[in-house]
């Protein structure tokens, strides 16, 4: 899927395209290096609600909560939002060939509370680009969650696919397996 198609016929340069399957398979030709996303998912945090589910709007910041929502970059516009984690999550395969969360990276998105037309919020967009990269890379970042927000998380990802959880890494186990 091309992002910047617009349906034109005579489209100049190459966007930034997110591709199915590998496009690195030897061609050598057009979309090699180009990100897949095919093994992660967005998993929306709302601790408000004691809930987590995912969006895959948020994939091009497009999710529930970031709709009529225009953002600023500094956490003071914001001083009474409602938070809300964006957790990028990437599975990958073991050597056994079994399923598992491989990559799990959390960043943070506040929203002002109401019901006007266009809300304020906050989230760092280079941390969300920099944390989907290290999702795919299989690094888990998730210390700076709450720890409520961390074992709603932990019992979304074990009730989502219980195997997954169970082939996953003793660290990812460790961090999200929290008392509060």
């Amino acid at each position: 899927m091309d992002l910047f198609d617009k349906g034109d016929k005579k489209r100049k340069g190459g966007g930034f395209n997110i591709l199915s399957g590998d496009s690195t398979d030897g061609h050598g030709g057009y979309g090699v290096g180009a990100l897949s996303l095919d093994n992660m998912s967005p998993v929306i945090v709302d601790p408000e609600d004691d809930d987590a589910y995912v969006d895959m709007g948020a994939l091009h910041a497009r999710s529930e909560v970031e709709k009529r929502v225009k953002f600023y970059p500094d956490k003071e516009e914001i001083p009474d939002g409602r938070l809300y984690w964006m957790v990028w999550v990437t599975i990958d395969h073991n050597e056994n060939g079994n399923p598992f969360y491989a990559g799990v990276t959390a960043c943070e998105i506040l929203v002002e509370r109401g019901d006007k037309r266009i809300r304020k919020g906050y989230k760092s967009m280079p941390e969300h680009v920099n944390n989907m990269d290290k999702s795919l890379k299989g690094r888990i970042i998730v210390d700076n969650m709450d720890d409520h927000s961390k074992k709603i998380l932990g019992a979304f990802l074990k009730g989502f696919n219980k195997d997954m959880w169970e082939n996953s890494s003793e660290k990812l186990h460790q961090l999200l397996s929290v008392e509060e």
